[in-house]
């Protein structure tokens, strides 16, 4: 295995990590809003507050998904890297330019 194997396995490997993570917190979520959503209905049906709490952690689960499925193009891991070569270059640039 060369170097640059290892590095797409090491990328891959936590990509499987972060997929892993998400899906363990997406069944929490969906395990604890259930929870919270009989015992409010079940005791105090008068007051539905567990959208509360759903709505909150639910934002977290979204944005945990898109940061994971890389949904967000300027956060995503290949959008750092392309930026650095970029700035990488230009700054490149204008040190030759500096030296003609």
């Amino acid at each position: 295995m060369d170097n640059n194997d290892y590095e797409r396995y090491q990328k891959a490997q936590k990509k499987v990590k972060d997929i892993k993570g998400f899906y363990s917190n997406l069944i929490t979520y969906i395990l604890v809003i259930s929870f919270l959503a009989f015992i409010n209905l079940r005791y105090s049906p008068k007051h539905i507050w567990f959208v509360y709490p759903m709505l909150g952690w639910g934002i977290g689960v979204f944005f945990h998904a898109m940061g994971v499925f890389d949904l967000f193009p300027f956060f995503s891991k290949n959008w750092e890297e392309k930026k650095i070569k970029q700035l990488m270059e230009e700054e490149k640039q204008k040190e030759r330019q500096q030296f003609k």
